[in-house]
């Protein structure tokens, strides 16, 4: 079942990027914005499912792996980055589909550090999500031979 988990890993990403694209399709190419507006909202679906087949396997009895780290690690970037990601690939469709504003690209000064700072305050935001989604799990399943892998990922990813 872990390569199960892998898997779907792989397929919860290409899920939030074709619900990306679809929304975006739909509100600029074929002007729906409603059908375009729920799709994008859509793209967080499948962050759900991800973490209720995790749960689910874990509390079937297997023992975590990776894969199951990087589930809850996956939640928590998607979480604390989608917004930003879905506003930047927006910015960018609007502008080649919809006769929007050229993005604007800041490669220094005050407002470089402030991007950059935002990012890492994101980052943090996933640490403490995807970290919290860990401990979460660790706490439900009680069993601490069939999680010492997820706290082992709470641990490298505190250090990265």
């Amino acid at each position: 079942m872990f390569l199960l988990i892998g898997w779907l890993i792989i397929a919860c990403e290409i899920g939030f990027w074709v619900f990306v694209l679809a929304g975006l399709t739909s509100r600029y190419i074929f002007k729906k914005k409603r059908l375009g507006t729920f799709l994008l909202i859509c793209s967080p679906i499948v962050d759900l499912i991800l973490l209720i087949v995790t749960v689910f396997d874990l509390k079937n009895g297997a023992v975590a792996t990776i894969f199951h780290g990087i589930a809850a690690i996956y939640i928590g970037v998607s979480v604390a980055f989608g917004h930003q990601m879905i506003k930047w690939a927006d910015a960018r469709f609007s502008y080649r589909f919809g006769n929007g504003n050229e993005p604007m690209k800041i490669k220094y000064g005050k407002a470089h550090a402030r991007k950059e700072r935002e990012g890492w305050y994101r980052h943090l935001l996933s640490w403490l999500i995807g970290g919290g989604i860990l401990v979460g799990i660790i706490l439900y399943i009680n069993d601490h031979s069939q999680t010492q892998v997820l706290l082992r990922t709470i641990q490298f990813w505190t250090l990265v």
